[in-house]
């Protein structure tokens, strides 16, 4: 089967373009061809065989953001002129993505997010447009939606909300609908009375992966600690959603200048720097500026290649030298670095987050230290202080954990999800 797939851009490391970079992966094991339209293509050199670039499909295109802006953002905008500019550049797009569905022969589309939150309302309508005029099978991978994002798509003008409401999700004959957790199976339901197929990230529990190396064993030198020292690895950017204070705070209750924490994920999605001052402030009033370490300018976070113009190390490094991970999350779509950490067979210290953990990972049965809330109790403490100073207990988790990994979120799950999508798709075209 030919698979077109249609997204804003890939190549990066959010999660929508890590994901569909493994969605392709396993669609071609499967044996079909896969080809790509994309707005943006980041870090990676095009195949023009099986790439297509379309510059108006970018979030940050002039057309996008002017949309974008005109929409949420400004209350004294002409809704009409909008509408007219959202109406015209989605048919630029729609022209675009019909000329490319015939000229590779596309079989079957799949749409990455674009169809499920309003990011790029041009983009939306067009492939709603599309989806409709072609007829073919379609797969929305819905990683999330307007209504998960408070009030970031909530418009002041009434005909915007409207259009919204009509245009995303996709609800189209044709069309079926991939999500990737169970709260948002139940919510799609629910409000539209649309099925969906629950499909968990995943990882390739067939590569080696969080491996002691000599390379990495020099990591706790290049963070300015000493190679004795008890390192417990924060692998997320800094967003307040993280929960990195709690984090920082267990350091604090652990009672041991030898145990240090690293956050590997650099601050750039955190508006005017406002939680990373939040953090540091707690830092300086902890007393434990010589126990965490900011490291992101250490670090690749796609983890794929080592710099040779400075220390880059890849998060398989990082795994690798971390006794256990801190994921205090209070909120996550799914839970990538929690999926990564048991990949590398690392236990993971995790706050029980909302809306995921325990419908779709926890209760599978994985053994963590899980606090509730955000609160660090006397007796998780005491556990997480067992699993970093006994050894044994330490790496019999981390297998453990590994297999469960293995059964729930490898890349075999993946294609069994994929198969269903296709079969369901198929049906309906």
């Amino acid at each position: 089967m030919r698979i077109g797939i249609i997204i804003g851009r890939i190549g990066g490391v959010d999660g929508v373009a890590l994901e569909t970079e493994k969605w392709i992966e396993v669609f071609r094991r499967m044996g079909h061809d896969v080809y790509i339209i994309s707005g943006q293509y980041e870090e990676r050199k095009m195949d023009p065989e099986f790439e297509t670039l379309v510059s108006e499909m970018s979030f940050f295109s002039p057309e996008s953001y002017w949309g974008q802006k005109k929409a949420f953002f400004f209350p004294d905008t002409n809704v009409d002129e909008l509408l007219e500019h959202i109406n015209l550049y989605s048919k630029v797009i729609y022209k675009k993505i019909i000329d490319w569905v015939h000229e590779k022969k596309i079989d079957l589309l799949i749409s990455e997010n674009a169809s499920a939150l309003p990011s790029h309302l041009e983009m939306g309508l067009a492939i709603k447009k599309a989806v409709l005029k072609l007829g073919l099978p379609t797969i929305t991978h819905d990683h999330d939606f307007a209504w998960e994002r408070g009030n970031r798509y909530i418009s002041p003008h009434d005909k915007i909300n409207r259009f919204v409401e009509e245009t995303f999700p996709l609800r189209a004959p044709n069309s079926v609908h991939a999500v990737i957790n169970t709260h948002a199976q139940n919510t799609l339901k629910k409000k539209f009375g649309r099925d969906s197929v629950n499909v968990p990230n995943v990882m390739d529990f067939d590569i080696p992966f969080g491996v002691p190396s000599v390379k990495n064993n020099c990591l706790h030198k290049d963070l300015g600690f000493r190679c004795e020292d008890i390192l417990l690895f924060q692998i997320t950017r800094v967003v307040q959603r993280k929960g990195i204070e709690t984090a920082i705070e267990l350091i604090d209750k652990l009672h041991d200048k030898n145990i240090k924490l690293v956050i590997t994920g650099n601050y750039n999605d955190d508006a005017g720097s406002k939680y990373y001052a939040v953090l540091i402030e707690l830092i300086h009033k902890l007393r434990l500026g010589n126990q965490v370490s900011f490291a992101h300018h250490l670090f690749n976070n796609k983890g794929l290649t080592q710099s040779a113009s400075a220390v880059n190390y890849s998060l398989s490094d990082a795994y690798a030298q971390a006794r256990a991970c801190t994921y205090f999350s209070t909120y996550e779509g799914f839970g990538n670095a929690f999926v990564e950490a048991v990949l590398a067979k690392r236990p993971i210290f995790v706050n029980n987050y909302e809306p995921v953990y325990m419908p779709d990972i926890g209760s599978k049965g994985f053994k963590t230290v899980m606090i509730n809330n955000s609160e660090l109790t006397d007796q998780a403490v005491e556990e997480m202080k067992e699993i970093i100073y006994n050894e044994k207990l330490n790496k019999e988790i981390g297998e453990y954990n590994f297999l469960l990994g293995k059964k729930y979120f490898s890349y075999d799950t993946l294609q069994e999800k994929l198969q269903e999508l296709l079969d369901s798709a198929t049906k309906l075209a």
